[in-house]
């Protein structure tokens, strides 16, 4: 069974269109560390056309995390915004692009009280 970001990754893959990002045009690279090996995956949006792959390229805008924070996140079980003011995760580029990426990505899951 593939871990959570492996899935993430292969159901934006297997959407090809998301109408979300319909107004949106750039790459993303999403750069996860995981016991000092590093994995890239990069997806490339053309007005909600998405192609996603692991190549080592130059984006408009960089996510970098580990791969367990970045688990967590696509699981809903982190707050991807919480991370980043906490310094576990550092992105770099283009803002805007990124506010898009983050509509792919679940809202955490609220405790039940």
């Amino acid at each position: 069974m593939a871990d959570a970001t492996t899935q993430f990754f292969q159901r934006l893959e297997s959407r090809g269109h998301e109408p979300l990002l319909e107004k949106a045009t750039g790459s993303v690279r999403v750069d996860l560390t995981d016991n000092g090996r590093r994995a890239r995956w990069l997806i490339e949006i053309e007005k909600g056309d998405l192609a996603v792959s692991h190549r080592n390229a130059k984006a408009d805008c960089v996510i970098r995390t580990d791969k367990a924070t970045f688990g967590r996140i696509v699981a809903g079980k982190e707050n991807a915004v919480a991370a980043v003011l906490r310094g576990a995760v550092e992105i770099e580029g283009n803002q805007q692009l990124l506010v898009m990426f983050q509509r792919l990505v679940p809202s955490p899951v609220k405790a039940r009280s």
